[in-house]
C-alpha cells in the first residue's frame, strides 16, 4: 500500500480534534441524519452543525446528500478506516525495513551516481524527470539534499529553487510532497526528516 501523504494524515487528525465533531461522527455511525436532527441531539444550533460538517467534509470524513432544502450527512466509512490505517503505516513505515540510517552500500552508491550522471547535465541541470520510480526518487533526493534543513520556504522560494534545475517546477514540487521529502502547510514548505523520505534503496 502506498503511504498516504503526511499533510493528508494531519488534516484528518485536525478534523477529529474537536469533541463536537467526534460526537457527530458517533451519531452518524448509526446511519444518515440531517443537520436539524444532529443539532437537537447535540444541543447546538444548526449553524454550529454546518460549521463542523464543513470541516469533516473537507477531510472527506462525511458525505452530504441534499433533498430539497434539507442536507443529510453520512459517514465516509472507507476513508475513516483508511486514514486510521494510513496513520499507523506512516508512523511504523520503517519498522519492517532495515534501519534508515545505514551507510549506503557500494552498489547503492554506484546506482545513485549512474542515475545522477545520466539525468543531469555537467552544469547540474536536470534533463528530464525519470519515469521509473526508483530513478525518479534518486533525482528528487539529489535535488532536496541541496535545500536547507529547518528552513521554511514559501511556494515562490521552492519554485525558484526548482527552476535552477528544471522548468517544470509545479510537477517537481508536487513530487517532493508526494514522496515525503517535504511537508506543506498553509503554502509554506519544509524539509521532512530524512528518515521519512521515500526510500529508493528498497525498490527492486
Amino acid at each position: 500500500m502506498r503511504l498516504m501523504q503526511l499533510d493528508k494524515v494531519v488534516s484528518y487528525h485536525k478534523a477529529l480534534a474537536d469533541p463536537t465533531r467526534i460526537k457527530i461522527l458517533i451519531l452518524l455511525a448509526d446511519g444518515e441524519l440531517n443537520g436539524q436532527v444532529l443539532a437537537e441531539k447535540l444541543f447546538v444550533t444548526p449553524a454550529t452543525i454546518t460549521h463542523h460538517a464543513a470541516k469533516l467534509r473537507e477531510a472527506s470524513l462525511i458525505n452530504e446528500r441534499r433533498v430539497k432544502n434539507t442536507i443529510y450527512f453520512s459517514l465516509n466509512d472507507y476513508f475513516i478506516k483508511n486514514n486510521a490505517t494510513a496513520t499507523e503505516n506512516l508512523i511504523y513505515r520503517k519498522a519492517d525495513s532495515k534501519g534508515g540510517t545505514d551507510i549506503l552500500h557500494d552498489d547503492h552508491k554506484r546506482i545513485k551516481d549512474s542515475v545522477i550522471k545520466n539525468f543531469f547535465t555537467s552544469e547540474g541541470k536536470l534533463k528530464s524527470l525519470p519515469v521509473q520510480l526508483k530513478k525518479k526518487l534518486i533525482v528528487l533526493e539529489h535535488l532536496v539534499s541541496q535545500l536547507e534543513k529547518g528552513r521554511k520556504y514559501t511556494e515562490k522560494d521552492i519554485n525558484a529553487f526548482i527552476k535552477n534545475f528544471h522548468e517544470d517546477f509545479a510537477t517537481i514540487r508536487r513530487e517532493f510532497i508526494m514522496h515525503q521529502f517535504m511537508y506543506r502547510e498553509n503554502q509554506i514548505y519544509e524539509l521532512n526528516p530524512q528518515e521519512m523520505w521515500a526510500r529508493w534503496e528498497i525498490l527492486s
